[in-house]
């Protein structure tokens, strides 16, 4: 995977995108209740599992991990959700990766 060669991490972002879009689509996101809040808590789950699984596997440059949170914010933008969502959702994404990308891989 050469520095700039982004097509694994676009490929990445475009499931991150559908699958929030799945999970918890724009109009889903009104309402404060009990049922929310789980779904919310299960896609975080899931996406930040794939999320840890990529960066372990790997080892994002700072320009791939730059892309990789632009698409997302853009495509959840494009996708209807707020500003706030989705600076929101990158922002953690984005650190998630960066974080899980410097813990020591195993042998």
């Amino acid at each position: 995977m050469g520095w700039f060669d982004t097509s694994e991490v676009d490929a990445f972002a475009s499931w991150v995108v559908n699958e929030v879009v799945q999970r918890m689509p724009p109009s889903s996101l009104g309402t404060a209740d009990r049922k929310t809040t789980d779904r919310i808590q299960r896609m975080n789950e899931f996406v930040s599992a794939r999320a840890v699984a990529l960066a372990s596997e790997q080892r994002l440059n700072f320009y791939k991990r730059a892309r990789l949170a632009n698409q997302v914010k853009w495509g959840l933008r494009e996708a209807g959700y707020t500003k706030g969502f989705a600076d929101t959702f990158t922002y953690e994404l984005a650190t998630l990766i960066t974080v899980s990308a410097r813990k020591p891989r195993k042998p």
